[in-house]
Order: C-alpha cells, then sequence, then structure tokens
C-alpha cells in the first residue's frame, strides 16, 4: 500500500473511505476532485496514491477498504501493550517484563534511554544492553541512575559520587564501550535527599516507550507484582527523551564521572 497514504492524518483517510464507498470519489483523480468533497489537507499526495492504487486495479470500495485496513493496522501499532512481573493469570495476555527489556536493549539501532532507581548485580542487570552497545558501533546509550545516601550517612556528596563511579566502571559495567551515565545530585544533599530519581523507563529509536514500575532487578523483573506500557509512539519517546534532555541542559542530572 503507498507509503503516502499511510503517513496522512487519520481524519483525511477516513474522509477518502467515505468519500470512494460512497462513489462520490472516483477515477479519475484530481485535486479539484478532492477537494469538492470536502478534503483539502494533502490532496495532491492523495491524488497522487489514489492513482498508484488505480494502477494496481484497486479502486471504489476497494481502495476504502485499503484505507479502513491501514487505520487498522495504524490504531493497533499505538496500541498499549501491558506488561507485567510476577504470577500469570490464566485466559489474560500480558507481556512478561524481562522479556521486554531484554527484546527493546537487544534491538536498538540508533539510541537508547534507560533510567532505574536501583539495580543489584550489574554485570547480569546490564549483560544485554552492553553486548549491544559493542555489537552496534552507532548505538548512543543514556542510562539515569540514583546514587543513594544510606540513613545517618553524613559522607560528603563528591566522594559517594567517586565511590560509585569506582564501583559502576570497575565492577558493575560489563561492556567494553560506556554508556553515558547521569545522576541526580539531590539524592546527595545533606542532612537528607531532597529529591531521588525514581523513574523506571526505556525510550528505544526514538520511537517505542516502556514505563513499568519494576527496577533492574531479578526480584523485580522475574518474581515481584510490578505492572508497565509498552507504547510505540513516535511523538510519545521524542516527549519522554526531551523531557530527560531538559534535565540534563538544566544541570538537574549530572554526569557520572569516569574511572
Amino acid at each position: 500500500m503507498p507509503k503516502r497514504l499511510l503517513a496522512m492524518p487519520p481524519h483525511v483517510r477516513g474522509r477518502l473511505a467515505e468519500a470512494l464507498e460512497s462513489g462520490l470519489l472516483a477515477p479519475p483523480y484530481s485535486v479539484a476532485a478532492l477537494r469538492a468533497v470536502g478534503i483539502t489537507e494533502d490532496a495532491a499526495e492523495a491524488v497522487d496514491a489514489l492513482e498508484a492504487l488505480d494502477r494496481l486495479g484497486i479502486t471504489g470500495r476497494g481502495a476504502a477498504a485499503c484505507l479502513a485496513m491501514m487505520d487498522e493496522a495504524a490504531s493497533r501499532s499505538r496500541q498499549p501493550d501491558l506488561v507485567w512481573s510476577g504470577p500469570e493469570v490464566t485466559g489474560l495476555h500480558a507481556r512478561d517484563t524481562r522479556r521486554v527489556y531484554e527484546e527493546l536493549l537487544s534491538s536498538a539501532e540508533r539510541s537508547i534511554w534507560a533510567a532505574t532507581y536501583a539495580f543489584f548485580d550489574g554485570p547480569k542487570a546490564f549483560e544485554v544492553i552492553s553486548a549491544r552497545m559493542d555489537s552496534t558501533p552507532t548505538l548512543d546509550v543514556m542510562l539515569l541512575l540514583n546514587i543513594e545516601r544510606k540513613y545517618g550517612d553524613t559522607t560528603s556528596a563528591d566522594a559517594l559520587v567517586r565511590r560509585f563511579a569506582d564501583r559502576f566502571w570497575g565492577d558493575e559495567w560489563p561492556g567494553d564501550r560506556r554508556p553515558n551515565v547521569f545522576y541526580d545530585p539531590r539524592a546527595l544533599e545533606l542532612p537528607r535527599p531532597k529529591g531521588v530519581l525514581h523513574a523506571k523507563a526505556v525510550v528505544k529509536d526514538d520511537e517505542a516507550v516502556f514505563i513499568t514500575s519494576a527496577n533492574l532487578t531479578e526480584a523485580a523483573l522475574d518474581r515481584n507484582i510490578e505492572l508497565g506500557l509498552l507504547v510505540r509512539d513516535p511523538a510519545l519517546a521524542a516527549t519522554v527523551v526531551m523531557h530527560f534532555r531538559g534535565l540534563i541542559e538544566r544541570g538537574l542530572l549530572k554526569p557520572l564521572p569516569g574511572a
């Protein structure tokens, strides 16, 4: 099916389908004919696409059916997937948290933004994402992590960040290439944290967004009852990435120093 039709706004496709189904619109197609049935937006592109269908022998109700199929496919592609961890409920479909994490991270081509409040066993938690980085030189990865100040610990913030960085790069990160890592400095303020990085999310290639209650821990991915949504929506993905970038540009999220 012509990509131009799929790229059109849904209301334009709907108006086209109605006009074709009713017979108000038929070959030969023209901008004037489309305007006569109330279609002014993307009219020239619509004419080109309808002519391409006509050359395939698809006109009238057949073309309307094609448009309806496009709308159905587009709506399904943006339908969120429920993603659960923990015990399964018979008869209800849901995606598995670990599987969704691994599918997104292992298939990224351009970029990954991943935020988690907690992680345990770094070499295992970051195994998939580090392997993808090492095998895909063009892949940019941004990790947003929380650095915890234990209750009663009065160590300086700089010392806590240095300790975390040494442990992360030395013991937790398993790959050869390094991601860009950011943290929320408010979590280290004295006498008590003024805020923490509590978001749990993945954005893949600026097109898919996974928002979840699960941290990058074995318990959260496999055993705890955790709930999330996987949405394939470039507009939503761009909004999430822009928010993270804005926090970084304003200095509200700081880069983790190297080893």
